[in-house]
């Protein structure tokens, strides 16, 4: 009975033994399932800063006040800088022409406050569509897409598996803001750029497999609130007010902002770093009252001149072997089909969308023309280029041409005089590639 006894409890033993042995083995086989997933698979990280030109951030000639921006500064300088990357001159539109890889006119989303159709069909949702769901997918942040009511939609249900952020396009104050999870707003008094990347982080932490995190930041939109001082290098900035130079605190903002996407790539593992592609743009040009030489306050933000609508854009990481700067034609819409191509959808292009995802590794020409556009209950006016001309068409009639090599803030309108005949041909073709892309 006793040897009885000390068999049973031997075997007992031995199968707790194995039983852990067995946990540990599967635990080692996912982790190594997963490292070779990833390994196939890169995780794609698309951060968006709100209102930020290429005067308020290092890497371009544009502006003499630059933020500190180490984390920014180390995507642009192991990567690719592009120079000529247009958007539009405010935040809806240039969101939706991402998110859809549609012009503007198509989607009807051509100002800020304008309502995307759910009918459309998103980029998160085209990649799982293509790829039988191969991504984890989430926006946090700026939303931006669905008007002013904040109780109308929830974003997910346009097919991201998750959402958290701001609706609307702005805060009235950045420690006291509107939260919207799970389709329900909550009130947040916590600093939003701090907020905005904790949600970030602890989402990619609960992923296990590949995942798609488009991170829209509000900063440095308005207001000008100072954010925490461990954040930013711009001394002891009082409670702003109207009689304050605003710059320090759009340079806070920006440094803040910098100082969290920080703490978001070394909350990655090294496998993870590794493994992910990273994407920085800003969405439109630089509010009017913070904007720097040689733009004018009329031709940032909400306006198509190059400062209203040429933005910074760095992308680095997996895949991205280039460095340097690329002086490819980009339009904003050509997120959609360089996004997904990344994510191994054999579709360099669609819609009005081409992916750029060729340039990572070598040289090559995606454009020959690209284009953008702007229309409120006031204002109606496209824009396209060549690379060295670019023509303004206004809903009155009026045209504007420059020739972007030798005045490339557009001082100088060449229609003010009369045309040469070269001059004129180009103008010409201009207006036919025009009459193609919006027809």
């Amino acid at each position: 009975m006793k040897h009885l006894y000390l068999t049973v409890l031997a075997l007992f033993f031995l199968a707790c033994n194995q039983g852990n042995g067995n946990k540990q083995t599967l635990k080692a086989n996912t982790e190594i399932k997963d490292n070779s997933i990833s390994g196939k698979t890169p995780n794609i990280l698309f951060l968006i800063a709100d209102d930020m030109g290429k005067e308020a951030i290092s890497g371009f000639q544009e502006g003499t006040i630059k933020p500190k921006t180490p984390h920014i500064d180390n995507i642009r300088n192991s990567g690719l800088s592009f120079s000529n990357f247009w958007t539009y001159p405010t935040c809806s539109p240039t969101r939706a022409s991402m998110i859809t890889g549609k012009y503007g006119y198509r989607t009807n989303v051509r100002w800020a406050n304008q309502i995307l159709s759910p009918s459309e069909l998103i980029l998160q949702k085209y990649i799982n569509n293509k790829t039988k769901n191969k991504y984890a997918t989430a926006l946090v942040g700026k939303w931006h897409l669905s008007g002013l009511d904040a109780t109308s939609i929830n974003p997910e249900s346009f097919g991201l598996d998750y959402y958290a952020g701001i609706f609307k396009g702005s805060v009235k104050d950045y420690y006291n803001w509107l939260l919207m999870e799970n389709g329900m707003n909550k009130t947040c008094t916590e600093y939003t750029t701090t907020k905005l990347t904790s949600l970030a982080t602890d989402w990619i932490e609960q992923q296990e497999k590949p995942w798609f995190m488009w991170l829209a930041y509000n900063a440095p939109h308005t207001p000008f609130h100072v954010p925490p001082s461990e954040m930013h290098s711009q001394d002891n900035l009082p409670e702003y007010n109207s009689e304050l130079n605003p710059i320090p605190y759009f340079m806070a903002s920006i440094e803040a902002m910098d100082y969290q996407i920080g703490r978001l790539l070394n909350s990655l593992s090294e496998a993870d770093k590794e493994n992910t592609i990273i994407i920085f743009i800003g969405d439109n040009g630089t509010e009017p009252a913070v904007t720097q030489a040689p733009y004018g306050k009329n031709q940032v933000k909400r306006n198509l001149y190059q400062g209203g609508i040429n933005m910074p854009m760095f992308i680095s990481g997996k895949g991205v072997t280039r460095k340097g700067i690329d002086n490819n034609l980009i339009t904003s819409s050509d997120m959609f089909a360089t996004i997904s191509e990344i994510a191994g959808v054999d579709i360099p292009e669609i819609n009005d969308s081409k992916s750029f995802k060729s340039l990572f590794t070598k040289e090559d020409v995606i454009r020959t023309y690209q284009y953008s556009e702007m229309k409120n209950d006031t204002k109606d006016a496209w824009t396209i280029s060549n690379g060295t001309y670019k023509l303004m068409v206004f809903g009155n009639g009026n045209k504007e041409i420059y020739n972007l090599n030798n005045d490339p803030y557009e001082k100088n309108n060449l229609i003010k005089a009369t045309l040469t005949p070269s001059l004129q041909q180009v103008k010409t073709e201009l207006e036919q590639e025009l009459l193609k892309i919006r027809n």
